[in-house]
């Protein structure tokens, strides 16, 4: 597989407002999902603005998202389809569906924040808009969107402020030697796969 080159310098805004970093996170999202629908075959209407064509700080980090979580499937190929399945939820119930995704996030992230963990939640919630959207309830990718907004404001907007913003995920890929970027990937993978198998407990202890 092709890496990916490395990205110019840029400006790390570290200024930003909690309200600004979620609204970018919920950007990079929806970027994300039309890339991921697109790729499955079921892609929905395109966004007004898409950020990984659009060049700039925020298009460069979409664009590095974008291929991390790709490789992170890649590197894990049984984790992420399905993820509603192995949860053994519904996506028709905005309910479930916001719990479930909560409780899977909160989970990932209960012994630290990484990036690596982050590109995990974003594999994750791309995988449920899948489901949904396969399943007939396009309409709850937003509540994915909403839920992935409520979980940065109150868990990682503090953290990403002091990593200096969602540009510095960008620095993710300037070592280009394959072992060390497979090392983090994957345990990254690993982690979420065996917090989706808890998860499954715990939502039907739940119910």
């Amino acid at each position: 597989r092709e890496s990916l080159k490395r990205c110019s310098p840029i400006i790390a805004y570290d200024t930003l407002s909690p309200k600004e970093l979620v609204s970018q996170a919920k950007a990079l999202y929806r970027d994300y999902i039309h890339s991921r629908l697109n790729r499955t075959g079921i892609g929905l209407s395109k966004p007004k603005h898409q950020l990984s064509a659009s060049g700039g700080m925020l298009g460069q980090v979409s664009s590095v998202l974008m291929w991390l979580v790709d490789e992170l499937e890649y590197l894990r190929p049984n984790i992420y389809p399905n993820v509603a399945r192995q949860l053994n939820i519904t996506v028709e119930s905005e309910s479930v569906l916001s719990d479930a995704f909560l409780a899977v996030a909160a989970e990932i992230f209960s012994t630290g924040i990484t990036w690596g963990k982050v590109v995990s939640l974003y594999a994750v919630a791309g995988a449920l808009a899948v489901d949904c959207v396969r399943h007939g309830h396009p309409a709850m990718v937003h509540t994915i969107v909403d839920c992935m907004g409520k979980f940065l404001c109150k868990s990682l907007v503090s953290w990403l402020k002091r990593r200096g913003g969602w540009a510095d995920i960008t620095k993710c890929v300037v070592n280009t030697d394959p072992s060390f970027r497979s090392h983090w990937l994957m345990s990254a993978a690993c982690a979420c796969g065996h917090y989706l198998k808890a998860m499954v407990f715990y939502l039907l202890q739940d119910k």
